[in-house]
């Protein structure tokens, strides 16, 4: 009952508003068919946040899952003091959003930013992390990746936990390498793991919006436009809620071929123990 109030009904809604067009307070006016569609496909601004959504989760989820494992790695280590170091990685996760955002807002200010500062020291000109569309991406991918790394981070740690330390003697009996260790044990039985966090990772990534709602409204210059805060600005701001319920549709199934296509592929390559 639960599932079909809060999931099946708004769904089928969602399909049926995206066919239609609404007033401003969402009741439906008028059957439209597949006009809302066919408008934003022909909108170069959407396109643009198709490709913007697509570069940021080919760079972003690819990073978040490398910094954490390469944190479990070191962590699984029995080092003295690792417990603190194991607390700062996983920290991240009780920071909310927002906060974050504001922290890194201070950080990534135009000329009183703790980053521009030390820009500033070595002599070269203040960096626009924000404003600048070149550079306002890869601002946002670092905030990503620092607020995502706690979550990765604990799930893979927990699999690295699971796996039998026999393994790791036998290496040690063979004379295996660090490296060798990583790509010949460690990797492959950790793949469940692996492939949960990769799964999770791209599906956050392609429903980010705090981060760019609270750092630069998918500005500038549309440079930082994701797909769910252009589905925002249109139902919201624009109040069409026609063309919103339409791109909200074509995300699910974006994120679904992905998400499909993911697991039949990937699902070969993992290894239980």
């Amino acid at each position: 009952l639960l599932f079909s109030m809060f999931v099946i009904f708004p769904f089928i809604k969602t399909i049926i508003q995206s066919l239609c067009i609404s007033d401003t307070l969402g009741n439906i006016t008028a059957f439209v068919k597949l006009d809302n569609y066919k408008d934003l496909f022909n909108n170069k601004v959407y396109i643009g946040s198709l490709f913007t959504t697509l570069k940021y989760v080919l760079l972003s989820v690819p990073l978040t899952i490398t910094i954490s494992l390469f944190l479990a790695v070191l962590s699984n280590y029995n080092l003295k003091g690792i417990g603190f170091f194991r607390t700062i990685f996983t920290s991240t996760m009780g920071i909310s959003v927002a906060s974050g955002s504001v922290f890194y807002n201070f950080l990534f200010h135009n000329t009183a930013g703790l980053l521009n500062r030390v820009v500033k020291l070595f002599g070269f000109n203040n960096v626009g992390w924000l404003t600048d569309p070149k550079i306002a991406m890869y601002s946002i991918i670092i905030v990503t990746v620092w607020m995502n790394i706690g979550f990765s981070y604990l799930i893979l740690m927990g699999g690295l936990k699971n796996i039998d330390n026999s393994y790791y003697e036998s290496a040690d009996i063979a004379g295996y390498g660090f490296f060798k260790r990583l790509f010949k044990i460690t990797i492959p039985l950790l793949s469940p793991s692996l492939f949960f966090v990769f799964i999770t990772a791209i599906i956050s990534a392609f429903q980010s919006f705090g981060v760019i709602d609270m750092l630069t409204q998918g500005g500038p210059i549309n440079s930082t436009n994701l797909l769910v805060y252009s589905l925002y600005k249109e139902a919201f701001v624009n109040f069409q809620y026609g063309l919103a319920s339409s791109q909200g549709i074509i995300l699910f199934i974006i994120i679904f071929i992905i998400s499909t296509i993911q697991m039949k592929l990937t699902e070969r390559w993992v290894t239980y123990q």
